[in-house]
């Protein structure tokens, strides 16, 4: 596999597709949500990767994780990305330590692997993912993708919020913490 994005139709999902797009279907709960009230449309798309996520109160381990492997000026960057981003409760789901060891300057390319494992070069929006059975991610691996009953996983990961839009990009909320290899 190469760096770039490799991206394949899932034949699966394209009847899914096709009846969403036609209202014949169970909306999504990949589905993008709504921004809550208070939030000003205007500042969240002027809001990189980065703030967005931070902004949003539930990315406080995945920040800490970004600034240890010096990422963040690269998703404060042009973009676009995409980012699968896994919850403070995927990352505490992990085994005791784990964070923790990860976060150590001895471990920082194994933390850049495994941060790199969730990011995809260009925006995929849910209605491209839910069409595609995988993508190569910036760490240069596939990562599995799979839509079905409504729900959309990836590498195993469930999407628990999708669309979260940014200047640079979009986040996809996972409720897991996707590793390499596993």
């Amino acid at each position: 596999m190469t760096r770039s994005a490799t991206l394949r139709p899932a034949s699966s999902v394209r009847t899914l597709v096709a009846a969403l797009a036609l209202g014949l279907a169970a909306p999504l709960a990949f589905a993008a949500q709504p921004a809550p009230a208070a939030a000003a449309p205007q500042a969240q798309a002027q809001a990189d990767i980065v703030d967005t996520a931070v902004a949003a109160g539930q990315f406080k381990t995945l920040a800490a994780a970004l600034t240890a492997a010096g990422l963040v000026d690269t998703l404060k960057g042009a973009g676009p990305f995409t980012v699968f981003a896994p919850t403070d409760a995927a990352f505490a789901a992990l085994p005791a330590g784990t964070v923790e060891d990860l976060l150590k300057p001895e471990n920082k390319d194994q933390l850049v692997a495994i941060l790199t494992y969730h990011v995809v070069p260009g925006r995929y929006p849910a209605a491209r993912v839910v069409t595609l059975d995988e993508a190569t991610t910036v760490q240069g691996d596939a990562v599995d993708i799979a839509a079905t009953g409504g729900a959309v996983t990836v590498g195993g990961a469930n999407v628990v919020s999708a669309d979260v839009q940014a200047s640079n990009g979009v986040i996809h909320v996972i409720d897991k913490v996707l590793i390499p290899g596993s």
